[in-house]
């Protein structure tokens, strides 16, 4: 029988100190196989490259942001099963509707709490 192999999860934020509370919540939850990346143009790189099971990305960065990796990842059939969680300050409804129209699978409104953080993504991988 084949070893169920360890759930990679892809962080996505400009920021360092929020990829490491978004990686401290994950490790809370037994999910600790991490690649961090500081935009959506080094997440493409990444996931060009890599088996990723889930990615959690900020909406609001340089160059790519959330939302055009969103719906890079939804254009493209290697990736668009992959669940994408948006974690944003933004509670702007055109952004909400925008990710949502792009397909995301969970929307998460900085700041937010551990249990937030962990029932979004619980709901995220079902």
């Amino acid at each position: 029988m084949a070893e169920k192999k360890e759930t990679i999860v892809l962080v996505v934020d400009d920021e360092g100190s929020i990829r490491k509370l978004i990686r401290s919540y994950l490790k809370d939850i037994n999910l600790t196989n991490v690649i961090e990346a500081k935009d959506g143009e080094e997440a493409i790189t990444i996931l060009k490259r890599e088996e990723i099971d889930l990615i959690v990305s900020d909406l609001r960065m340089p160059r790519i942001d959330g939302l055009q990796l969103l719906e890079k990842v939804r254009a493209n059939d290697r990736l668009k099963h992959i669940p994408f969680v948006m974690v944003t300050s933004s509670d702007e409804k055109e952004d909400i509707v925008a990710a949502m129209q792009a397909k995301v699978s969970q929307y998460i409104i900085k700041p937010f709490t551990a249990e937030t953080f962990r029932s979004k993504l619980k709901a995220a991988l079902k």
